[in-house]
């Protein structure tokens, strides 16, 4: 399938063509033509599913047709979204997709002063991508009125909820219209979730793609077993391997973050850190210095790194286990992304067995061992016996393909 057999408009498959763009995904599928069509939607995808073009490119051809046909002026799409980096990366998708489209839009967003913000919504936009806090005071400023909001997209409903915004998209939804569609993006459906999705959609069909409990196919996935202490000097032995070009480096608090990636400095390695402590502007110049390739490695926590979406990210390093196993999942789908291979490497400390046991139980799928390292944990005793364990050797790029993951019987 193509584009085209979506009834994807014209300005719009020459736009997609120019990105590169030629099959949907199948994410796109289903969301284009059932929003094409005005119905609300309710879907489950997780990161790397290509879930941002599939309401962008059903929005940008909606609104073109109506305003090319006289309709009035006004925000007449609204995407609501958790943070300043998914606000921008929106944001680029609709330039992307809509350069040859007659509509306007602008992402607002905390962190920054609202100067630069205020004035082109003075100057009048058809598409709206927000986050929630900066939403509300430009709202209660009068420099923004929801009155002709026609298409309501809630993207990361789950991790806005993680965050804290539970209030204040209620308070946004307030100030909606009545009549509207409505697109609710969540990769994962808790039940908080679950009752804000029937509060808001009507009748919707329902779309789940790559369920949680998947990972991605082409993604090698490899624990190493070490004892906690040991960790820093493991990371820097992988390290060693020049093929490793870039690497996303998750950890489970904001103060391990920070002191990783001083480590790393003095190890004369490029880093930087990026946390819910660090300013707007400072995450998202992390964040422009990785995608340059400026820095070799970002370390992040899970809520910052929400989002992150990175072209040809090779590698992706749980230096801690997550407690959650659904977040194990979204950290290495950033990595393996658009069909492009990647390296999904943990290091499991004792105290950490159980969460990687609840991982293996998640997934269905057993991670390859890597048993010849410098700094082995002298009894690792797996919680669900491993397959035949594998190399360091074999992570290296170009290497063997016996990492990839084994699937339970």
């Amino acid at each position: 399938m193509n584009f085209q057999q979506l009834n994807v408009a014209a300005p719009i498959l020459k736009a997609l063509q120019s990105q590169g763009y030629t099959h949907p995904t199948p994410i796109q599928q289903q969301a284009i033509p059932v929003a094409l069509d005005g119905r609300d939607i309710l879907a489950c995808a997780q990161t790397g599913t290509g879930k941002t073009a599939a309401f962008a490119i059903p929005i940008l051809q909606v609104l073109a047709e109506r305003k090319a046909a006289g309709a009035r002026g006004g925000i007449k799409a609204l995407i609501l979204t958790p943070t300043r980096e998914l606000a921008i990366q929106i944001e680029e998708s609709f330039s992307d997709y809509g350069q040859h489209i007659n509509l306007t839009h602008t992402a607002i967003f905390g962190g920054v002063p609202q100067y630069h913000q205020v004035n082109k919504l003075r100057r009048g936009i058809d598409i709206l991508i927000a986050t929630p806090g900066r939403l509300l005071d430009l709202i209660s400023q009068r420099h923004v009125s929801l009155q002709d909001v026609e298409t309501f997209v809630l993207d990361e409903a789950d991790r806005m909820l993680d965050m804290g915004f539970i209030n204040d998209v209620k308070k946004v939804i307030a100030k909606l219209p009545e009549e509207k569609q409505t697109l609710f993006f969540s990769a994962t459906m808790p039940p908080d979730v679950q009752r804000l999705s029937q509060m808001l959609l009507h009748q919707p069909v329902r779309i789940e793609v790559t369920p949680v409990s998947s990972t991605v196919e082409k993604i090698d996935q490899a624990v190493y077993f070490v004892e906690k202490q040991n960790k820093v000097s493991l990371l820097l032995h992988v390290l060693e391997d020049k093929a490793i070009e870039n690497v996303l480096i998750f950890t489970q608090t904001k103060h391990g973050a920070d002191k990783l990636c001083k480590q790393l400095i003095r190890s004369n390695i490029q880093a930087q850190a990026i946390h819910g402590n660090k300013s707007q502007n400072a995450r998202q110049l992390a964040l422009e210095n990785f995608k340059k390739k400026q820095i070799r490695v970002l370390v992040a926590t899970d809520i910052a790194a929400r989002g992150i979406d990175i072209d040809k990210l090779g590698h992706v390093v749980n230096y801690d286990i997550p407690n959650i196993p659904e977040t194990y999942v979204h950290r290495i789908g950033r990595t393996g992304r658009a069909g492009e291979d990647g390296k999904a490497i943990s290091f499991c400390a004792m105290e950490e067995k159980m969460f990687l046991r609840d991982v293996q139980k998640l997934t269905g799928q057993t991670i390859a061992v890597v048993s010849e390292h410098p700094f082995p944990m002298s009894n690792p005793g797996l919680a669900i016996p491993p397959r035949p364990t594998m190399p360091h050797s074999a992570l290296r790029s170009g290497g063997s393909r016996k990492g990839r993951t084994f699937r339970q019987r």
